[in-house]
């Protein structure tokens, strides 16, 4: 049965995944790069900014574990960019010509534009008809494999509020940040859908896996 999954979110200590005045030079906000840290050590991540050193071990093999059995991503605006209102339509994501997701993608927005596909198998749809009609989309999309919400905080949050998330996989970085972005806002009776499955530490950050209950 097709899932809808978050993988390796990473949050501060306090509970954020992004500080203050998101930028395109900072796109996790200012001094919000940190948090990515760990993910950056990881052989894994190495190897997908062309690299062929990082360390092995239980960070790299959960953040590799991460893209196993994903037919489709939905992200939030803020995800795709840092503009705000009408999309500039020269913009194609941080990520440049070929994205790492290598399948279609999904934003939610406000705005309208046209899809466009980029290389690597990556494509960009934009929804403008709220959360549920995205999930539809991207599960059909996924032709049978998982469906991954990569950010960011805000989507993640509708998406916790409406029950419809199956598997949350947090990465809690022992950092503060004191202010900027939060998933865990305005979610009473979350306590009642979803526990604690697994806690793993690693050296550097704990890895928390949430599920139904």
């Amino acid at each position: 049965m097709q899932k809808l999954v978050v993988r390796c979110f990473t949050i501060s200590l306090d509970g954020y995944s992004a500080s203050t005045n998101q930028t395109l030079e900072q796109p996790f906000g200012e001094n919000g790069i940190r948090l990515m840290n760990w993910a950056f050590a990881t052989k894994h991540f190495s190897k997908m900014f062309g690299k062929s050193s990082g360390e092995e071990g239980i960070d790299n093999d959960l953040a590799a574990a991460a893209d196993e059995n994903i037919g489709a991503t939905i992200m939030g605006r803020h995800m795709f960019g840092a503009d705000r209102g009408p999309f500039d339509m020269s913009w194609k994501g941080w990520w440049g010509d070929n994205p790492p997701y290598h399948h279609q993608v999904f934003v939610l927005s406000h705005h309208r534009r046209e899809s466009f596909a980029l290389e690597g198998n990556n494509s960009f749809t934009f929804i403008n008809d709220g959360i549920e009609s995205a999930l539809e989309k991207a599960f059909t999309a996924a032709n049978g494999k998982d469906v991954r919400i990569g950010g960011g905080a805000d989507t993640v949050r509708q998406y916790l509020k409406a029950g419809l998330i199956d598997e949350l996989h947090l990465v809690q970085v022992p950092i503060l940040f004191g202010q900027g972005e939060r998933i865990f806002e305005g979610l009473g009776g979350i306590e009642d859908q979803y526990e604690c499955k697994k806690f793993i530490p690693s050296n550097s950050v704990s890895h928390i896996i949430i599920g139904r209950k």
